[in-house]
Formats: structure tokens, C-alpha cells, sequence
């Protein structure tokens, strides 16, 4: 397992491949422990826990008793149980009785990322943020009941507006290659609809784009929901491009979108989290999602830096994909922010290295202009 820290959150790591908690709904309190003991073993240490379900929170509770440190726990604020159902409140007495019922059903005191629960419309966005509900959430961190606050979203102007406040530290959004073609919406079926997908696409859309390397430049942590797309990207019936995705070229995916930090993989069974982990032993054949995209007709992502890695091996030792990232960082800014400038000096070689011997651009499958991009990194970053 690998691990990725998430800045505004005391710097703690979590691991790349990270649990959402509908696999566990339904199951007893010993299978409960048994993925929890299983997910340890295999290095998962950070956990999402969107349900208000009374019977997860319990049970949930006692399979991660005298372990509580050694977990990353991600507890949805807003996420209320009434009449046996799940249910999204904005109500200040109800969100604040269902936290409370968190920590005690949980046995802790405290939630690492406190995830205000699920906001796609802009005008719920007002509401949370202009409202009680942020001033709730501020109270929380203060009082360390929170390390962090986040947002949950599938609409990246929403999460752009959220991490333009400066308030929060982690974005849960919906992530995977399919998506990434949409524009913003506020109704989250769209992003489902077959019919979304019929005509011609040109790139990922570029508010999604702004979204990710905003956050890569204000150091806020993304962290994916949605990387299968329900399973839809994994079936060749029922994948928007008509072509089945593996597991762990989805993985890939996210992973290298920048300001990701993980991928929260709904696992119904230790087999499925094995299934995950063995991402790490798969070849660079098996996670190689640029082999699926560069051979669409109706799906162009010319031009563009995916950060799919085939540039690589560079005869100068240039890390081809991550000074692609920092120089559009800049580009976009109009100047290069502190953390990009930093980041870019660790390179271990930089744009100045290249000596333009074009095996870059024979690899890349998207015809990105790699030289161009070097020289016009070394005029931005001046060396």
C-alpha cells in the first residue's frame, strides 16, 4: 500500500485505496470484523462513512475498538437516520444530533474529515455555507471534534465555489474517465444517462479540469467516489464508451488526476478489497487506461496531458506527466504560487534538461507537444 498526505489535515497520510462502507450494510457484527481486520492487513487505513445507518455505526464501532489511532475515519455531517432511512437534512438540531450519534455509536471523540454530506445544487451551496451549518462545522474543528472539514459533490462549480471559501480541506468528488467528459450539473443522474454520451466529445470538460488543479494548488485533498461508476465502467454494455474498463485502470485514473489522494473503492467482501490492493502487483500493461481512450473515435483527448505515464522513461530523467502538471498550474494562475514553485524544484530534473530528442512525443498516444511544453517550462519557471 502507498499513502498520500492530505495537507490541511495535520499532514496525516492515508492510503491510496481507501473503503467507502456500503459493503459492509447488512452483514453481521463478525463479518464487520472481518473485513475491518482483512483491510488493515492490507494496508487500508482511511474509511468513508456517508451512512447514518445505527446498525453500521455499531458495528463499525466494535470492529475498530483499540485501533481508533491507526485509522483514517471520513464521517458525513448532514447525513441524518429517520423512520429506518437514510436522509440528507439541513436542519442545524437534526445534523448536530446525528454527529453526536456518530462519535458515541463509534466509540471516539473525534472524526478526522468531517464531510458536510452531498451538495450539488448551487443554491444548497448558499444555504450550507452562508448558513448555520458552516458555522456548525467551524465550531467542530475548533473544539477538535474534527481534524478537517470537506464537502461531498458530483458538480465540480459547486466544489470550486467550496474550496474557493477557504473552507474546506477535502472535496469528495465523482471521478472516472466517463464523468470527467461532462459538464457541471446539479441533477446527478446525468452524469448516468446513456444519452449524455451520444455525440462527439473533445477533452475532459474544463471546469473539471479548473477543479482538480485548483485544489492541487491550494493543497486540498480530493478523495474519489464513484471510480467504477457504479460498475457501469467496468462492463462493456454498459460503459459509456462502449468498452469495458478494468479495475485497475480506473484506479489509475484517479490516481493520477492531480489533487487526488484516494480512491474510495466500495468493497462488498474481502475479495473485492483484495481485488483493490492487488492494483499494486498488476502490471503496467493491466492499469494502462491510455490503451482504451486513445482508440475512440467519438471520445478525443488529443493535446492534452492525461498523466498516463507512456512518455516515460525520459533520457534526461524529466518526470514527463508531474512538470506537465506544475506548468499548467502556473500557466493557468498567471504566476507559479509558492507550493508549485517548491514542487517543481524537487524535481529531479527539470525542463532545462531536456535535450528535445522527441522519444517523448513517439510514446505519448494523445500527441501532447512535449518539447513545446519544455521550453515554454523553462521560460515560466526559468530553468
Amino acid at each position: 500500500m502507498e499513502y498520500r498526505e492530505i495537507k490541511r489535515c495535520g499532514g496525516i497520510k492515508v492510503s491510496e485505496i481507501a473503503l467507502g462502507c456500503e459493503g459492509f450494510i447488512g452483514k453481521s457484527k463478525r463479518e464487520y470484523a472481518e473485513m475491518a481486520d482483512r483491510a488493515f492487513e492490507l494496508g487500508i487505513n482511511f474509511i468513508d462513512m456517508y451512512t447514518p445507518n445505527p446498525e453500521f455505526r455499531d458495528n463499525f464501532g466494535a470492529a475498530i475498538k483499540g485501533r481508533r489511532d491507526k485509522i483514517v475515519l471520513q464521517g458525513h455531517i448532514c447525513s441524518v437516520w429517520e423512520n429506518g432511512d437514510y436522509l440528507r437534512t439541513r436542519n442545524p438540531g437534526k445534523t448536530k444530533a446525528a454527529f453526536e450519534d456518530q462519535l458515541k455509536r463509534l466509540g471516539t471523540d473525534y472524526i478526522d474529515v468531517g464531510m458536510i454530506h452531498y451538495i450539488d445544487a448551487e443554491e444548497d451551496f448558499k444555504r450550507v455555507f452562508e448558513g448555520d451549518i458552516m458555522k456548525y462545522c467551524i465550531g467542530l474543528k475548533k473544539e477538535g471534534k474534527i481534524r478537517c472539514t470537506g464537502i461531498s459533490s458530483h458538480n465540480p462549480t459547486v466544489a470550486i465555489k467550496a474550496v474557493e471559501s477557504g473552507l474546506v480541506d477535502v472535496v469528495m468528488f465523482s471521478v472516472n474517465a466517463a464523468y470527467d467528459m461532462q459538464p457541471p450539473t446539479e441533477n446527478v443522474d446525468d452524469l448516468f444517462e446513456p444519452s449524455s454520451y451520444e455525440g462527439s466529445f473533445l477533452n475532459a470538460d474544463p471546469e473539471r479540469v479548473r477543479l482538480y488543479e485548483l485544489c492541487e494548488r491550494e493543497g486540498v485533498a480530493i478523495d474519489v467516489m464513484k471510480a467504477f461508476g457504479g460498475g457501469d465502467m467496468l462492463s462493456e454494455e454498459y460503459s459509456p464508451f462502449g468498452v469495458a474498463f478494468n479495475e485497475y485502470q480506473c484506479i489509475e485514473y484517479c490516481l493520477t488526476r492531480p489533487a487526488v489522494v484516494s480512491v474510495m473503492a466500495g468493497c462488498h467482501s474481502v475479495g473485492e478489497m483484495e481485488k483493490a490492493v492487488s492494483y499494486y502487483s498488476a502490471s503496467k500493461a493491466e492499469r494502462d487506461y491510455s490503451s482504451v481512450l486513445a482508440g475512440m473515435k467519438r471520445f478525443k483527448f488529443s493535446g492534452n496531458c492525461l498523466y498516463c505515464g507512456h512518455c516515460a522513461p525520459c533520457t534526461a530523467g524529466i518526470n514527463i506527466a508531474d512538470l506537465n502538471k506544475y506548468l499548467k498550474l502556473a500557466v493557468v494562475q498567471g504566476e507559479i504560487p509558492e507550493t508549485v514553485a517548491e514542487h517543481y524544484r524537487l524535481l529531479k530534473a527539470h525542463a532545462g534538461d531536456c535535450t528535445e530528442c522527441g522519444r517523448c512525443e513517439k510514446n505519448c498516444p494523445f500527441g501532447v507537444d512535449i518539447t513545446g511544453n519544455m521550453k515554454k517550462a523553462k521560460k515560466v519557471f526559468g530553468y
